[in-house]
Formats: structure tokens, C-alpha cells, sequence
């Protein structure tokens, strides 16, 4: 069983989904069924199998979270340092073609937020930055072309 890497707060956000959805969007379906199941004829009922069809997403979406939060290895972030780039690090970047900064925090597949600044582990970028240190150069093979950029600060927590 694979364990998933992510910080405490992206496994807090898993656990307020995780409720939300069966505390408050379980009920809310189960009611939407028992509306449409008392209009009658269930075969041709919009409603009924529009209500079915959301409870069945919203279940997967349960199994998969807690599937994910009984995997989830939360490291905690601010107990991590050194000088080369792991998961939990906050890397700035300055492109070699552009000087343009760029700030990430590399952390799980399943916190990942590229407009807040946070990339998934397993992005190209994350794994090329992986155990370099500040100074070094990366070249990152990107949809839009290969990006070369140069690590200017490594910082934890």
C-alpha cells in the first residue's frame, strides 16, 4: 500500500471535505431521492436519476478520500531543514531566459495549487528541483518548452 506524502494542512483540508460530504451532501442527496421517488414513475423521473447520479459521484469521491487519508503520511514541514530541495521546501526560482522569480512549495499530488504557489511532488518542476541546492541550475521540460532556471533560496517550514 503506497503511502501519500502531503503536509498537515493539505490532510485537514482532506478531513473537512471528507465531512462536509457525509454530513452535509449524504443527507442533502438522500433527500433529493426520496422527493423524486414520491413524483412516481422512476423510469423516466429527471430528477430521481439526477439525484442518483450525484449520490453515486458523491460516494466515490468519500471512498476516495478516505482511501487517501488512510494512505496519507503527513510530514510536518516546520520540523524539516537542510539546504537542498524535499518535499515541503519553499523554492525561489529566477528564469535563466526571463529573470523572472517564481516562488513554490513543493507538497502531495493532492494539495497541489499552481496560482498559490504550491506544486505536486510529482510535477516536472518538482522532480527536477529534487536534492539540488540553492545556486544550481535546473532545466525543466515544460508543454511550452524546456525552461532553464536557477535556485536562488531553499526555505522550510
Amino acid at each position: 500500500m503506497e503511502k501519500v506524502p502531503m503536509t498537515s494542512a493539505g490532510h485537514a483540508m482532506l478531513e473537512r471535505e471528507l465531512k462536509q460530504r457525509t454530513s452535509e451532501e449524504r443527507p442533502r442527496i438522500i433527500q433529493a431521492i426520496a422527493e423524486a421517488r414520491a413524483h412516481g414513475d422512476l423510469s423516466e423521473n429527471a430528477e430521481y436519476h439526477a439525484a442518483k447520479e450525484q449520490q453515486s459521484h458523491n460516494e466515490g469521491r468519500i471512498n476516495e478520500l478516505e482511501d487517501k487519508l488512510g494512505r496519507a503520511e503527513v510530514i510536518d514541514v516546520t520540523k524539516l531543514s537542510g539546504d537542498t530541495v524535499k518535499f515541503g521546501a519553499t523554492v525561489t526560482l529566477v528564469d535563466e531566459d526571463t529573470e523572472e522569480e517564481k516562488t513554490y512549495t513543493i507538497v502531495g499530488d493532492v494539495e497541489a495549487d499552481v496560482k498559490a504557489g504550491r506544486i505536486s511532488i510529482s510535477s516536472p518542476i518538482a522532480r527536477a528541483l529534487i536534492g539540488k541546492s540553492t545556486g544550481d541550475s535546473v532545466e525543466v521540460a515544460a508543454p511550452g518548452g524546456a525552461h532553464a532556471y536557477e535556485i536562488i533560496k531553499i526555505t522550510f517550514g
